[in-house]
């Protein structure tokens, strides 16, 4: 792929590289300072592979205070840093640049503090989703947000790219999980923001840090909400003839009233991938697929799955599967949670996450496929579909440049339909890169320069994670006026 450009880096801080590494290494010790080109590479790119760049160095730091003075070395040495947790990031969110200095925070990932009476736990940002459930998990606990990657990735990325899962449905994404952050500014300074209760006084500066792609500040710890654990989950499939048939049935089950635990969505190449990995027992004579799920007592999902069973029933489904043991219920969510790398084993993938209205569903489902087909390309389609977040897996070959260019117009294109049917650009995936050209399809010049300015406001040289999230040319615009 080639259609992202990218700018030259600076040669005056690549010839310094070497007096810059000994400078880190004083800082934080040898052991916190990767320079050698084998450790380097590790850290040249993320989940969007198809984009490369050997950062100048690598830092891990182990605390609060060593992020701090590595920041503010940086700052006063005009050294770009970009921040990463698990690299888990398909947009590009991660990717560093020749001339940047990478920030991991793997090795900050301890529990600090857990509240059980106020339900909050404090933690450090290197832990995973499933980390901190694991942590609380015995006093019938868990943390709510629950990304496919939720075994690798990071808070810390949740945290930049406001990232949710199949059961943000019900309990919300990232912003909705974050009570407090600490949070370190470009120049090292160290702020707190929010609390251990919702709705703290003051500028929500936690909905502006949640979201803002690493480039305001780096947070190190985070005080997050946890759940009591229900008492019963379970999942049911619907299988329909039709995408639109599928589309429909999602919208009446959230128009009645209902919010299930989880509605996601797959199509027919999607459906038989999965099976073939997984072995779930999804049906394999659909065109598309749900899987509800819903939780409480034994009585309260009986109820439950009846009624969204009624309400189905108009929309034809031709499969109705009830999942009846805790072993049925972890293969069908087997299927679903690695269905990207089941994918990948089949074929190279450009993942896309746009969001449109629900009512729109079937309409979009549609054009996706006429886009792909133009370009004469597979599409796999795997989503969130309670909260209209779309998940078009584009199927390509790396290896021919054609084809790969092809995949990635394509997804331009959906992503631009997303936008035109009165949806956006991002659900959970963030701009990084790869949509950094397209924000003006859904911004006018008026609202991303209200953005750059509050860029510029926490980080006036423009030195965290650059050359993301806005259009290259409107960022010099800002650098220079401010």
């Amino acid at each position: 792929m080639g259609l992202v450009v990218q700018p030259q880096p600076d040669r005056a801080i690549l010839s310094r590289r070497d007096a810059i590494v000994a400078d880190l290494r004083r800082l934080l010790g040898a052991g916190a300072v990767i320079a050698d080109e084998d450790g380097r590479r590790a850290y040249e790119t993320d989940a969007l592979t198809a984009y490369r760049a050997l950062p100048l160095a690598v830092l891990l730091p182990g605390s609060t205070d060593e992020v701090s003075r590595a920041l503010r070395y940086c700052h006063q040495h005009g050294i770009k840093v970009v921040a990463r947790g698990a690299g888990t990031s398909l947009s590009g969110g991660a990717l560093p640049s020749e001339d940047a200095v990478v920030i991991g925070v793997s090795r900050m990932s301890r529990v600090l503090e857990v509240d059980y009476v106020n339900r909050v736990a404090r933690v450090e940002v290197g832990i995973t989703n499933l980390g901190i459930s694991d942590a609380v998990k015995d006093s019938g606990f868990f943390y709510a947000p629950d990304p496919s990657s939720q075994l690798a990735c990071t808070l810390a990325g949740n945290i930049a790219m406001n990232s949710g899962g199949a059961h943000c449905l019900k309990y919300g994404v990232t912003t909705n999980n974050v009570l407090g952050l600490k949070v370190v500014l470009m120049d090292g300074e160290v702020i707190e923001i929010g609390g251990t209760h919702l709705d703290a006084p003051g500028y929500d500066l936690l909905g502006l840090m949640i979201g803002s792609e690493g480039q305001l500040g780096i947070a190190t710890e985070a005080t997050v909400r946890i759940l009591r654990a229900a008492e019963g989950a379970r999942p049911m499939l619907l299988g329909f003839d039709s995408s639109e048939a599928a589309g429909q049935c999602v919208s009446a089950i959230i128009a009645a009233g209902i919010v299930p635990v989880a509605i996601e969505f797959m199509d027919r190449p999607a459906i038989h991938v999965c099976e073939t990995f997984a072995k779930a027992g999804y049906p394999l004579d659909v065109a598309a697929l749900l899987i509800v799920e819903v939780e409480g007592s034994d009585e309260e999902i009986a109820e439950l799955l009846s009624v969204i069973s009624s309400i189905a029933k108009p929309f034809a489904p031709k499969a109705l599967r009830i999942s009846q043991t805790a072993e049925q219920s972890a293969a069908i969510w087997k299927g679903r949670k690695a269905a990207f790398g089941a994918i990948g084993r089949i074929s190279d993938y450009y993942c896309m996450d746009g969001v449109i209205p629900l009512g729109k569903l079937g309409e979009v489902l549609v054009s996706i496929s006429h886009i792909c087909d133009k370009h004469n390309l597979k599409v796999a389609n795997i989503f969130h579909a309670g909260d209209g977040n779309l998940h078009p897996l584009v199927l390509y070959d790396a290896n021919d440049a054609a084809e790969a260019d092809r995949a990635e117009q394509a997804g331009h294109e959906i992503l631009e339909l997303c936008v035109t049917s009165g949806g956006c650009l991002t659900g959970e995936h963030g701009v990084g890169i790869e949509k950094r050209d397209l924000m003006r399809v859904q911004f006018t010049e008026t609202d991303l320069a209200v953005q750059m300015r509050i860029k510029t406001v926490f980080d006036p040289k423009w030195l965290l994670n650059p050359s993301k999230v806005f259009p290259l040319d409107g960022r010099k615009a800002a650098q220079e006026a401010a």
